[in-house]
């Protein structure tokens, strides 16, 4: 069965009475949307990479990486800070427990890693948006966490739960964006305590994507199943994954008492975890890529392997965030060649211990959407995607270092993402795509364009961007010398004012809008 064919027929198992969204995901209408940067309205399925990874170890190196890993979890342990019961799970699992520091036989990890699926899918409340994790596919989501934002007028500024729902809408209308992401920036004109209710909320009203579940404490993440299962419904939730969350190590070797908290809450869901080591190498890890892959490498193969101790089977990621830092001023780098060398040797560790990857995105150090910004995201985008990575967090709308997330970058990195799912394709081999009648029919000193082959695929024959200026310095001149920026920040106003929300059930509508009421009734304001 094909990566496309699974989820299709996993979908069509889905409850149907959750109501789809504007437009279809393939035929003629996707493939000109793959080619025009990413117009409102038409979406596009996940990739289904067509193309090669690109791998720099080989199989000694991957071995070395693999055995100094052991050794780690072996002699060093890791934490699992403030949690009795994964203590207490560790040890019936015949791990050494000593304090708070676990210390793992060889081959205990790996082991309880066998339970854990290689694919799955994320179901959506439509249906038609549902993705594959895992394989040959590839998954856009947007950037996740920052608590500024740097508005549509210039302004670096807090975020607010109306900036939260704008990116949101965004994301629902780019059709290179296959997933709605998690925290798109973090709203604080909302108590701490009760954001995570709003922000889930924005992603079910105003998105029919798959999304991101609340990690900031396992109730928080509880009241996430809750909502989802308002949405799905109990039995489908239980046996099914509607969710992801993101469980961060805090490296170097610890792992917290509130991200192991809500990654027991949603492995006993069936609900994925992408378990990522989020390191600023230099000072999180060793300076050197292979001390970086190690560390990678122990921390997931313990915090992974915890959700297979929690629920067998449960979806897990293999998850890595590394970046460099400068080691003149500490600040973290971008675009860097030592990143993304992390970045295809942990694809490949992930490869073999069967688990999805996760990693990179359109990540930048820079303040502003300029030429820095453009030249990191790049480097940055173009190594995960050819080390295979099967989800892309922070994929568009990255800005200072993950502080702020900004609209004009969202719209500028959408585009890239368009261009991206196109070379994903690789080489059309068709007769059409050999192009033999047109070769036949030029012939030496002509140009090919009258052909007949060139008029019947000149609409959809090349990638078109939606924010690249290519007309002539005149035309330019005319029509207003507007920067890439600038374009940017007009289609951003665009899509807000065309947007138009997915279906939504008005029964599950109240029923959410209930349970989040008597949520927030329930407790105080707390903004700490």
């Amino acid at each position: 069965m094909s990566d496309s064919a699974a989820v299709d027929q996993e979908a069509a198992g889905g409850r149907r009475g959750r109501g789809a969204g504007r437009g279809a995901g393939g035929g003629a209408a996707a493939r000109r949307a793959a080619r025009s940067g990413g117009g409102p309205g038409t979406q596009l399925t996940y990739i289904t990479r067509k193309m090669g990874v690109y791998e720099v170890l080989d199989e000694e190196g991957l071995a070395l990486i693999e055995k100094n890993a052991d050794t780690v979890l072996e002699e060093t342990g890791i934490i699992f800070r403030d949690d009795a019961e994964a203590l207490e799970m560790w040890k019936q699992a015949g791990a050494d427990v000593r304090g708070e520091r676990v210390h793992f036989p060889k081959g205990l990890c790996r082991s309880l890693l066998k339970s854990a699926p290689s694919t799955y899918v994320q179901h959506a409340r439509n249906p038609e948006r549902s993705v594959q994790i895992g394989g040959k596919a590839t998954v856009f989501a947007p950037v996740y966490g920052p608590p500024f934002v740097r508005d549509l007028d210039g302004n670096r500024r807090y975020a607010t739960i109306e900036d939260f729902r704008n990116f949101v809408k965004l994301a629902y209308m780019a059709p290179s964006i296959h997933h709605s992401g998690g925290t798109v920036c973090e709203p604080v004109d909302v108590p701490v305590n009760k954001r995570h209710l709003d922000m889930v909320y924005s992603h079910i009203r105003y998105s029919d994507k798959p999304f991101m579940g609340s990690v900031t404490a396992p109730e928080r993440a509880e009241d996430t199943v809750a909502m989802a299962k308002i949405v799905f419904g109990d039995d489908f939730v239980e046996n099914n994954t509607v969710l992801t969350s993101l469980i961060n190590a805090n490296s170097p070797m610890v792992f917290d008492e509130t991200m192991l908290g809500a990654a027991k809450v949603y492995a006993r869901h069936n609900q994925a975890c992408i378990v990522t080591p989020f390191i600023l190498a230099g000072a999180m890890s060793p300076v050197t890529v292979a001390g970086t892959l190690t560390q990678v490498l122990a921390e997931v193969l313990a915090g992974a392997s915890f959700t297979q101790l929690v629920r067998p089977g449960a979806p897990v990621l293999f998850g890595t965030f590394a970046s460099s830092i400068s080691m003149q001023s500490g600040a973290p780098t971008f675009g860097t060649p030592e990143p993304s060398l992390v970045s295809y040797g942990a694809a490949q560790l992930a490869r073999r211990l069967g688990l999805p990857f996760r990693t990179g995105g359109s990540l930048c150090a820079s303040k502003v959407p300029d030429a820095q910004a453009a030249y990191e995201s790049a480097n940055t985008l173009n190594s995960t995607v050819l080390a295979g990575t099967n989800f892309v967090l922070h994929a568009a709308g990255w800005l200072e270092g993950g502080l702020a997330s900004c609209y004009e970058k969202f719209m500028m990195d959408i585009d890239q993402l368009g261009m991206q799912q196109k070379f994903c394709e690789g080489v059309d081999l068709s007769e059409n795509g050999q192009a033999m009648d047109a070769i036949r029919q030029v012939g030496p000193g002509s140009h090919y364009l009258g052909c007949d082959h060139t008029q019947a695929n000149f609409q959809t024959a090349f990638y078109r961007s939606s924010i690249a200026d290519n007309n002539s310095y005149e035309q330019w001149l005319a029509e207003g010398e507007k920067t890439a920026p600038q374009r940017a920040n007009q289609l951003a106003r665009h899509w807000l004012e065309s947007y138009e929300a997915p279906f939504l059930d008005p029964g599950i509508d109240d029923g959410l809008k209930d349970f989040m009421a008597r949520k927030k009734e329930s407790m105080p304001d707390a903004f700490t």
